[in-house]
């Protein structure tokens, strides 16, 4: 199912799409984008690097220019988020635990205890945090990047015994979210987490362990596709290159044990030139053979670069990759990445700020993802949450919009194998594994309570207020106005004149045709506000407006 098949197979009596090309022909390259730069490309911009796009995003960037913009999405310079924070009680907590040294509010990251009950905990505030930062995101990509070396160097923080390894890794991904990715290669392969998770930690030389050694080549740098690839005995010396290194986890760090490593030559195949990494004695033998290994995997540099610019393409531009994109984005992307020595941000700035990107038939091809569907409507509608007075009520609320992702199949914490999420690699479909028979209902369901009821937990509800909202609009007012503003901010595709117009004879004015039911009825809650009727009026034709906008196709796209 292509982006038209998705529009039509969902498609509501009343909405019509206005006509969009069916197939994709494009030839558009990195030449920087001159076109107009209108409230649609900037939206098409941030919905693509940011989780949503509020208008206050969308006004902030208006005043910039596309290369200002892409400057400043990829230069962030917030600070980072502070670590997580204890948001659950001490109840079966062994006596004498580290665990109950940490009173309520403050951090556990720098903390150990080997309590299982405590490290499942301190995992959940783990996930509600993250949930929480990205709704609290600054105007940047650096969140959406986390995200995608998350899904990239993927972990399952459910199989990580150690909550600490959990922060340290995500932590690592952040601090190098724009940075270099051979450098970012070299800490993934001895950070505490990932040598738990794929059994590095265990990898001897009596016992070498091959589970690291294959992901580093087939899902990290060089992938599979390549023709001729790695062999299966580099994969057996690429371990034996990576034997000795363990993990110390009171002190949350890894160290190299030179009694466990494999000290003997490692030859690799005609892939890698036949090369050898000379076996290594001492405390430096585990830092030297890694550096020797990564030098040799790298200079593979074709296909490493291409490697990560297409998942870099997939994931934020459109999953389908023909031959002209190849010849015109791909491979001029490649290169950009290996003459800027691996530094992410070139590559980044030049995709962003390019014809392709801009380019029609990659503006709402893609179907959001459940964490940009969860996230993206909480800032969007900038749904208010507890503050970090009652921290056990605000993360409890965060982990509800995370508990939306996991069960709309997007999980943060857990991607579902070493893999990632099946939608940015899974041939043909790819991102339309997110809209399925169980999980497109729920979506429905999810933004119909958001609207209407909230969420409510412990006496404390979160809920899109949909008033709020309108008001924050150029002329809530005018009706027309109105519906045209709201499907700017929440759609990518646009719905004919024929259909908004239908729309709000339907629902603003309850039937009738004359655009003063709704203005009325407006101006009459913004000059008495404490009216209850008045107030009710407006409230309950928005929320109708609002769910079934979301509950159209249109709005799962980005």
């Amino acid at each position: 199912m292509d982006r038209r098949g998705f529009l039509t197979a969902g498609k509501i009596k009343m909405a019509e799409t206005s006509a969009r090309p069916s197939g994709r022909m494009l030839a558009t390259g990195l030449s920087p984008y001159t076109g107009p730069w209108t409230r649609n490309e900037i939206t098409h911009l941030l919905k693509r690097t940011m989780f949503g796009s509020t208008r206050q995003d969308v006004n902030y960037f208006a005043g910039k220019t596309v290369s200002q913009a892409v400057d400043e999405l990829i230069n962030p310079v917030q600070p980072l988020p502070s670590p997580p924070l204890k948001a659950y009680t001490d109840d079966k907590i062994p006596a004498g635990d580290p665990e109950l040294t940490i009173t309520l509010g403050n951090t556990w990251v720098n903390t150990f205890t080997s309590d299982g009950t405590a490290n499942s905990r301190r995992d959940n505030s783990f996930r509600s945090w993250w949930m929480g930062v990205m709704i609290n995101q600054d105007r940047s990509i650096r969140e959406k990047m986390t995200l995608f070396w998350h899904n990239h160097f993927s972990t399952q923080a459910s199989d990580i015994g150690i909550a600490m390894f959990i922060y340290k890794h995500h932590d690592l991904l952040r601090k190098n979210a724009l940075g270099n990715f051979k450098s970012l290669v070299r800490e993934i392969t001895i950070d505490p987490c990932m040598l738990d998770y794929l059994n590095g930690q265990y990898n001897t030389k009596s016992a070498p362990d091959e589970n690291y050694a294959r992901e580093l080549q087939e899902l990290f740098t060089l992938g599979k596709e390549n023709n001729p690839n790695y062999s299966e005995d580099d994969v057996k010396q690429v371990a034996r290159v990576l034997t000795g290194w363990r993990n110390d986890a009171p002190n949350n760090k890894s160290y190299f044990d030179p009694n466990r490593h494999d000290t003997n030559i490692k030859s690799f195949s005609s892939f890698y030139g036949n090369a050898t990494i000379a076996g290594r004695t001492g405390a430096n033998a585990g830092d030297l053979e890694l550096d020797d290994l990564l030098t040799m995997i790298f200079s593979r540099n074709t296909e490493v670069s291409r490697f990560i610019v297409k998942k870099l393409y997939r994931w934020f531009v459109y999953y389908q990759i023909d031959a002209a994109t190849e010849q015109n984005v791909i491979d001029p992307l490649a290169k950009i990445l290996r003459d800027n020595n691996w530094e992410i941000k070139p590559v980044l700035s030049a995709l962003f700020k390019s014809q392709h990107f801009f380019d029609i038939q990659n503006q709402g091809c893609s179907i959001k993802s459940p964490v940009d569907f969860a996230a993206g409507f909480c800032r969007e509608f900038n749904v208010v949450f507890p503050d970090a007075t009652d921290v056990i009520a605000q993360y409890n609320h965060w982990n509800f919009i995370r508990y939306v992702g996991a069960i709309l199949q997007q999980n943060i914490g857990d991607p579902p194998d070493v893999s990632g999420w099946k939608a940015y690699y899974q041939e043909p479909s790819y991102y339309e594994i997110w809209i399925n028979s169980d999980t497109y209902p729920k979506r429905n369901q999810i933004t119909d309570m958001m609207i209407y009821s909230g969420y409510t937990t412990n006496g404390k509800k979160i809920i899109a207020d949909v008033v709020a909202f309108t008001k924050s609009l150029s002329n809530p007012s005018d009706p027309n106005a109105l519906i045209s503003d709201a499907i700017e901010i929440l759609f990518r595709i646009g719905l004919t004149q024929a259909s908004r117009d239908q729309i709000k004879k339907d629902i603003l004015l309850t039937g009738q045709s004359q655009d003063y039911y709704w203005t009325n009825a407006w101006v009459a809650h913004v000059s008495n506000p404490s009216d209850t009727m008045a107030f009710n009026t407006v409230n309950d034709r928005l929320k109708a407006l609002y769910k079934y906008l979301m509950n159209l196709a249109e709005y799962h796209l980005a």
